[in-house]
């Protein structure tokens, strides 16, 4: 029997050669299959938690862009609310109706009946529009008579000797100026830092992000990167590792806010001063007609191409030229900051804007201000932003446009009535005195500066292609930033710590895979689109 066996498998030795190899490859392929599928497996969840991070981060840095743009906007606010003290000039202007009023009471009061001319100008047009435009603008007496004597001693100072009077007509020429000046300042204003508080927040966001992505890489102690932002408790680990540089580079919209504002104050007012200039208190305008006034404003401030984009350099209203870099880190207050830091100093420290890592963040700045892409979403933004006050305050307070019935404003802001046809048309047709459209921006100014909540701040965050110039800049520049981040990350870990391999963390922290063509890549484009 067991000859027998012997003798078979001798004769078939190679037949069952044969199956045990093909057995054997079938498991080694299997098992080399499956092994596979598992790395697969495990790379695309650790890709998508990448993504859900990349995209956490990325939507908390918004979140952040709204509120420092509330807490900054204030300050530029005073700024200009000062400078252009509309409630003033409109205090001088009732001041000079109630001397005519009172001189009528008195020729009454007298034996000799009053002259017609001092009726007139006690109860013209003039004086029924001041009354509207005090009572509306929510503007009391007291109010400008507390707010003029707060500046009575600068004026006392420049002028000791006697005070200028001016006629009426020059006063209301000043009112429609101011009012319409200062309200359009505050809306280019509101947009200009809206676009560079996302510039810089979302250039220190993928700082951060890339940083943490290069300590995974070396090796480093803190080798995972948490998807909750903690609270924004660590300043420093929510956007980049560099303290002191993102602080020095946060402070540049100092500029905007202190300086840059005057420069686009008075290019604004230029451009009012020469589409404005020539109406009286007695003009009468539409919806419609001031709305294309103000499109020509924008036109000259904007420098508009016949296609509808802007070739107006905004850099000189957002950043300083380099040599006053160092100038705005004083006057903000940080190198005294960094004088006080240093308890024992042997040399004179390095001038704080000649540091490498401010220098590239400076410098990508001004580059995405000057972008193509910069100008057009801030057409948007402004084109939002008008078509609010227009389209909806204005259009509601002063010409009884009933909401719904205007349209959302075309790229010059303007709009253009909607359904209802001859209902719309007769409403957007109705004309207004001029004091009663002033006494609506006087009183907007403060809405578009210190709102609670800010409409105007919501609706130009509205914007599609905000979001998509943000993610823009979030993923800009990664090849550079990260060969920056490896230089640093290496030479600040001991040799020991770097792996070719860093570990995986369980739970929601892992490794993160940075894709070089930026996961935000086509956001620009879906956000056109």
């Amino acid at each position: 029997m067991f000859g027998a066996t012997r003798r078979w498998f001798r004769r078939n030795r190679t037949p069952i050669a044969i199956g045990l190899g093909v057995v054997g490859a079938g498991y080694v392929v299997t098992q080399y299959v499956l092994s596979k599928i598992n790395d697969a497996r495990e790379r695309m969840s650790s890709e998508r938690i990448a993504k859900e991070n990349l995209r956490r981060r990325f939507e908390q840095n918004q979140e952040d862009c709204t509120f420092t743009v509330l807490a900054l906007l204030p300050t530029a606010t005073t700024n200009i609310l000062e400078a252009m003290n509309t409630e003033k000039i409109t205090y001088e202007i009732q001041q000079m109706k109630g001397s005519a009023a009172t001189r009528a009471a008195r020729s009454v009061g007298s034996l000799s009946p009053p002259s017609v001319s001092e009726v007139t100008n006690a109860t013209d047009d003039d004086g029924r529009s001041m009354i509207s435009l005090q009572s509306e603008s929510g503007v009391h007496a007291s109010q400008m008579v507390s707010d003029a004597s707060s500046h009575a001693p600068k004026e006392a100072g420049e002028q000791p000797a006697s005070k200028v009077r001016k006629s009426k007509r020059q006063l209301w020429d000043e009112l429609t100026i101011s009012a319409i000046t200062r309200a359009y300042t505050l809306i280019y204003t509101l947009g200009l830092l809206t676009m560079l508080t996302r510039i810089q927040l979302n250039l220190l966001g993928r700082r951060s992000y890339l940083s943490s992505v290069v300590s995974l890489a070396t090796g480093s102690a803190q080798a995972t990167i948490s998807l909750e932002d903690k609270d924004n408790d660590n300043l420093e680990g929510a956007y980049g590792t560099d303290f002191d540089v993102n602080r020095k580079y946060l402070t540049f919209s100092w500029w905007l806010l202190n300086r840059g504002w005057v420069d686009l104050m008075q290019r604004v007012e230029a451009a009012v001063r020469e589409v404005f200039g020539s109406l009286s208190p007695r003009e009468t305008l539409t919806l419609s007609s001031f709305s294309s006034l103000t499109d020509q404003v924008r036109k000259r401030v904007e420098a508009r191409m016949p296609d509808g984009t802007s070739s107006t350099s905004w850099l000189p209203f957002l950043l300083p030229p380099r040599d006053m870099e160092d100038m705005v880190l004083r006057e903000s207050g940080i190198l005294e900051d960094d004088a006080h830091a240093q308890t024992a100093p042997t040399s004179a420290p390095p001038s704080p804007a000649s540091s490498a890592s401010l220098r590239r963040l400076l410098d990508e700045t001004a580059d995405l201000i000057e972008s193509p892409s910069f100008s057009h979403v801030l057409t948007q933004l402004l084109d939002a932003g008008f078509s609010l006050l227009l389209n909806n305050k204005l259009a509601q307070a002063v010409f009884d446009v009933a909401p719904g019935m205007q349209a959302a404003g075309g790229p010059g802001g303007t709009g253009q009535p909607l359904s209802s046809a001859s209902s719309a048309s007769q409403q957007t047709n109705r004309a207004v005195l001029l004091p009663k459209i002033l006494s609506v921006l006087t009183r907007q100014a403060h809405a578009i500066g210190n709102g609670m909540p800010n409409e105007y701040l919501q609706e130009m965050e509205a914007v599609r292609d905000l979001e998509g110039f943000a993610a823009v800049v979030y993923s800009s520049n990664w090849e550079t930033e990260i060969a920056a981040s490896q230089d640093a990350a290496a030479a600040a870990a001991p040799a020991s710590q770097v792996s070719s391999s860093p570990p995986v963390a369980a739970g929601e922290e892992s490794v993160v895979v940075v894709d070089q063509t930026g996961l935000f890549e086509s956001a620009w484009e879906k956000a056109s689109a």
